[in-house]
């Protein structure tokens, strides 16, 4: 009787091993999204990552934030996929400092860019080269946050955006 049973079971219990074995070979179906959706009325334009001239200083990241919404909105961290610490500085009369918020009123931009504000990006991982991408994500005052890919370039690149070096050199 228990050799009968054992004849019946076995190829069940087989089945069953190599359907587990399958089941674990299969992706993961994706759960359902559970990000924030975009902050309405806001948009990024424009955005940028510079790598440091001298390996190990810090880079920074520029862009356009515009508000489309009717109420203000107030930028209050940025982070950058492969970066240790990004902070929000700004220049004003040649000397850098943080910022803890950025107000931008309704219907209005706010330009991070050289000389002004900008972010600085601290330990950045050597795998942020020039020529690929970096996710940068905006987080507002309300929780609310604003992701988008920005390409990565390298210090002497960004200083010659719009140069046109053709056959005059």
């Amino acid at each position: 009787m228990m050799r009968k049973a054992l004849t019946v079971l076995a190829p069940l219990a087989l089945g069953l091993a190599l359907s587990a074995c399958q089941q674990k070979d299969k992706a993961p179906e994706a759960p359902a999204s559970t990000a924030p959706d975009a902050k309405p009325g806001v948009a990024v334009a424009d955005a940028r990552l510079v790598l440091p001239a001298v390996k190990g200083n810090p880079g920074v990241a520029y862009f356009t934030l515009a508000n489309s919404d009717t109420k203000a909105v107030a930028l209050a961290a940025v982070a950058v996929d492969g970066v240790g610490k990004a902070e929000m500085h700004q220049t004003v009369g040649g000397k850098m400092g943080p910022v803890d918020r950025v107000d931008i009123d309704p219907n209005a931009s706010v330009s991070f860019a050289p000389g002004g504000l900008h972010v600085m990006l601290f330990d950045l991982d050597p795998k942020l080269t020039a020529g690929s991408t970096a996710e940068l994500t905006l987080t507002f005052a309300d929780g609310d946050k604003l992701s988008t890919q920005m390409p990565i370039q390298a210090a002497g690149e960004a200083a010659m955006n719009g140069m046109d070096h053709g056959s005059g050199h």
